[in-house]
């Protein structure tokens, strides 16, 4: 019976990806990584063959997501009631974008864990 590595786990760790150390738990990992990406990237063979490269890049697309949803955030008040948006409309929107902000950062925590225990875990190929 092999023995595996189980390291602790940080409460940012996506439900979606198995214990580090655990059986095919890298696999898991990229999986989730994957649908984090547009997906013309999910394809590309050196991100496939490279967990750890994945992770980099969804790592870089969520902290751009999150630049986007602050920055919505931030000219939303000033921005949609030249749209014609009723008050109620603008304050649910402005509402959503604090909720998409925390969700994101959040995202960005699970994914720095992922990214740590698939460099500790020795992933790099």
């Amino acid at each position: 019976m092999a023995l595996t590595t189980i390291t602790r786990i940080s409460p940012d760790w996506p439900c979606q990806v198995k214990n580090p150390g655990s059986y095919d738990w890298e696999r898991s990992a990229a999986k989730w990584l994957r649908e984090l990406v547009p997906a013309r990237y999910a394809s590309y063979p050196v991100l496939l063959r490279h967990p750890v490269l994945l992770a980099r890049h969804a790592h870089l697309q969520v902290q751009q997501e999150i630049r986007v949803a602050r920055t919505a955030l931030q000219t939303a008040r000033a921005d949609l009631p030249s749209l014609g948006l009723p008050e109620s409309v603008i304050e649910h929107t402005i509402k959503l974008y604090a909720a998409e902000v925390m969700q994101l950062q959040h995202i960005a925590r699970s994914v720095r864990a992922v990214s740590q225990a698939l460099v500790d875990h020795g992933t790099v190929r």
